[in-house]
């Protein structure tokens, strides 16, 4: 509309925040807009589409972002930044994210799995992101658990051993949370001991703006990764247990089904 309007005046950014089933129109829209474009997350829902995004980028010569705000976090820089340096060590990691969502949730796109890749894209994407940013590359995954509500498994990185659990059901909240009338949960737990990221939050995505602005940013090839691990377990099979890799908060689960 604003180039049929005034040929003279030109949109650098298109910001991105629409569901996830659309990113991939609206990004194409925006570089053919002659515009960069910044994407929330997920960035795609299928790792094929990145492939086709690069080539539009190329065609264009117009640059896609994808806002990893955690990538920013004070408290995940320095995280990564320990990683780092003990190159020969290796990690048991324990991720549990539980924020409650109502009966909305299932009627509204965010509900349909086709739309929003389901709960392990929809609300596990940017952890997931920040596990293998950290830990390096995905070995292997597995899933122990998934429905329209919550997903659990392990996933084997280069430097790590995850066991994660992610759920949108207010019962999944352990009792000391829903007594104190919290509707989130969120820990990572690195050899048993609590990584305390739950500050720091406010700004982070005007961090990655920032950056944006500044000529850096990440862009289609930091994204896949995530994009590639969210689409495997979101088609996996369930696979046989195995006690040591079962996140705690999926035993009883498991078990009552």
């Amino acid at each position: 509309m604003l180039r049929r309007l005034d040929s003279n005046k030109k949109i650098d950014y298109v910001s991105i925040c629409s569901p996830n089933y659309l990113h991939d129109a609206h990004i194409r829209f925006a570089l053919r807009a002659d515009a960069d474009a910044i994407c929330e997350k997920p960035l795609m829902l299928n790792p094929w589409n990145c492939d086709a995004l690069e080539e539009v980028e190329n065609h264009f010569g117009h640059k896609v972002y994808n806002i990893l705000q955690l990538r920013v976090h004070p408290v995940i820089l320095q995280l990564k930044n320990k990683i780092d340096r003990q190159k020969e060590k290796r990690y048991s990691i324990d991720l549990s994210y539980i924020t409650s969502r109502g009966n909305w949730y299932h009627y509204s796109w965010k509900g349909d799995e086709s739309k929003s890749g389901g709960v392990a894209t929809n609300i596990g994407i940017h952890f997931f992101d920040m596990l293998i940013w950290i830990f390096g590359k995905v070995v292997k995954s597995d899933v122990h658990y998934t429905d329209e509500n919550k997903a659990g498994g392990f996933i084997e990185l280069e430097k790590a051993d995850v066991r994660w659990f992610l759920s949108i059901d207010k019962h999944d909240l352990p009792a000391e949370v829903r007594n104190a009338g919290k509707t989130t949960f969120r820990s990572i737990t690195m050899d048993k001991e609590e990584i305390e990221f739950s500050d720091g939050f406010t700004d982070l995505h005007t961090v990655v703006y920032k950056d944006i602005l500044d000529g850096k940013g990440y862009g289609v090839s930091a994204a896949r990764p995530s994009i590639e691990l969210a689409y495997n377990i979101r088609h996996a099979q369930i696979v046989q247990l195995h006690n040591n890799e079962i996140h705690p908060f999926l035993k009883g689960i498991i078990k009552n089904n």
